[in-house]
């Protein structure tokens, strides 16, 4: 038997035991053999457990048929792993590792990856990586993490130094994109090389904002296009002509979680938490009184807009790290409760065994490509809703965590 099979067995059983057998901690056993999930847990583990459930394999998240390195599982690992810090559970670090075994190979390559594509998106997934190569010493993990980092050693980029969103969507930032690429450098530069590369990790955020931040509503748009080239950008600003709101979750998500590795004393780190204390204000502006926010930002109730999933948990998520952290006024961690408490009466449904599910999530939303995306309200409104999407699975844990629901 091979050690990911190994691995394998011993997550399934540890699911089985805990699911089971502790009924009084999480489930119990009905007369038909099904998993239940007891609505006395904590919403992070509801939520972690019934996707456990759902793709007892974390690659299977999405319906996928096979593993790949994937940005959006990358995220999920992100949430598996704080949750298995705050709990202690071994089922959850095992879920992480065995979905690692399967898309880093013993001599440390990543499946499905090339460097040479210079997407951002690829640097995401590899944030798990430094966890499993802290405590298991295996080297696979050491040499994938310095692949990743290379990547951004030649990654092209703007002519006022950041980093492209891929090389074919050349001269590029998408608010996407720093999520994807500057906790893990920003945790890479601190963890091996002193912290040396934390102005660059900064320089990052302060090109995004003086580029995409709207005067008028404070928002950021989606995107900036320097060479002004595209045709969704706007001639004279080079932004792309709407707020998504996932996209500025990204954004928020990815200032709260680079703090983590910005020393006090970093002459960045004062910068990057006005900045988050900028766009908090202009969000909370947005909020809905459900406690959600919708897809299209500052459209409100206009025809076909809708409260979207995965942009509200984001949204709640930075809120409440950045209270937690002292980053941001206490006033955030009760429009950060207000929004939970929206997503788990407006988009959770429960089926009979406990199993939760997360409900108007958008599928996905890019701008250029074929079919060309043009970023106006009706391409991001149009774009399919899902039930479950993984989008909106991770950030779900991460906030009911920084909650402690």
């Amino acid at each position: 038997m091979t050690n990911r099979n190994k691995n394998y067995l011993v997550l399934m059983l540890l699911t089985c035991t805990l699911l089971f057998t502790n009924d009084k901690v999480t489930g119990q056993e009905s007369s038909k053999n099904e998993i239940v999930i007891s609505k006395d847990l904590k919403w992070s583990e509801r939520m972690a457990l019934s996707i456990m459930k759902r793709a007892p394999q974390a690659w299977q998240v999405d319906h996928n048929e096979k593993t790949k390195w994937d940005y959006k599982l990358g995220l999920l690992m992100t949430s598996f792993e704080k949750l298995h810090k705050k709990t202690n559970n071994p089922i959850y670090a095992a879920y992480i590792k065995d979905y690692a075994e399967t898309v880093v190979n013993t001599s440390g390559e990543i499946l499905n990856y090339k460097l040479e594509d210079y997407n951002i998106d690829n640097i995401n997934a590899g944030k798990m990586l430094f966890d499993l190569y802290s405590t298991t010493k295996d080297e696979r993990y050491l040499t994938a993490l310095k692949t990743l980092r290379k990547q951004l050693e030649t990654h092209p980029r703007t002519n006022s130094g950041g980093f492209w969103h891929k090389k074919i969507y050349p001269y590029q930032m998408w608010l996407d994109g720093l999520y994807m690429g500057a906790p893990f450098y920003a945790q890479y530069t601190a963890t091996f090389d002193q912290g040396k590369d934390l102005d660059d990790v900064a320089k990052q955020f302060e090109q995004v904002h003086l580029h995409t931040i709207d005067k008028k509503t404070g928002l950021l748009f989606h995107a900036w296009d320097e060479s002004k080239q595209m045709p969704w950008a706007n001639k004279e600003t080079g932004t792309s002509p709407n707020f998504w709101s996932r996209s500025i979750g990204w954004y928020m998500m990815a200032l709260v979680d680079v703090l983590d590795y910005m020393p006090k004393e970093h002459p960045k780190r004062k910068e990057l938490i006005q900045y988050l204390n900028e766009i908090s204000t202009a969000v909370a502006k947005y909020q809905d009184k459900s406690g959600l926010w919708f897809q299209v930002t500052d459209s409100g109730t206009k025809e076909g807009n809708y409260l979207e999933a995965s942009g509200s948990e984001m949204f709640v998520y930075a809120f409440a790290k950045g209270v937690n952290k002292g980053y941001l006024p206490s006033k955030y961690k009760k429009l950060a409760d207000k929004g939970f408490n929206g997503i788990t009466q407006k988009l959770i449904t429960v089926d009979a065994d406990g199993e939760i599910h997360i409900t108007q999530v958008c599928a996905s939303a890019g701008l250029g490509g074929n079919p060309y995306r043009d970023g106006s309200f009706e391409y991001y409104i149009k774009e399919k809703i899902k039930v479950d999407n993984s989008h909106g699975l991770g950030p779900f844990i991460l906030a009911a965590l920084e909650l402690e629901k």
